[in-house]
């Protein structure tokens, strides 16, 4: 089983992020990195922001003025991540979600607000691997396929 160190940090008060809904957002980081045969101990920081972080989030980072749902800020490359001389574990990046989109997409979509947090952790992690669906059709199917067997693994199917 893959170990991973999650640093965890709420910013926002708009929506309630209880225990289950970290324990799947967790268990959907380590099923993709199961699935993609990382048995090397991982850490990823996972914050979970407001609108208006993630707005001038996406602004900084993305030149796009706009909220949107997860972003990803991996630290390796080609397979290669920085190590934290203290835990020895790979750093593998950053997620940031924002809580209100996710819980308007979770409504939209007509499914849990868990599958949803999951879903954008899951798609966010495989970033984090190095993969990218811009541009890239069949990337972008890969990573579809993906994401639902991490999702099918934890039982937050659709």
């Amino acid at each position: 089983m893959t170990e991973l160190i999650m640093d965890y940090e709420n910013t926002q008060q708009a929506v309630p992020i209880p225990e289950a809904l970290c324990a799947a957002m967790r268990a959907a980081i380590v099923s993709v990195l199961e699935g993609e045969g990382m048995v090397h101990k991982c850490e990823v920081s996972l914050s979970i922001v407001d609108k208006p972080s993630m707005r001038a989030l996406n602004a900084a980072h993305r030149n796009i003025d706009k909220v949107t749902d997860v972003l990803s800020f991996p630290l390796g490359e080609g397979g290669e991540y920085p190590e934290n001389r203290d835990t020895g574990a790979l750093l593998l990046g950053d997620i940031v979600i924002c809580a209100e989109q996710a819980m308007e997409q979770a409504q939209a979509y007509g499914h849990s607000n868990e599958r949803e947090f999951a879903f954008l952790c899951a798609h966010s992690t495989l970033h984090l691997l190095g993969y990218d669906h811009v541009g890239s059709q069949a990337e972008a199917q890969e990573m579809e396929q993906k994401q639902e067997a991490a999702l099918q693994t934890i039982g937050l199917t659709r």
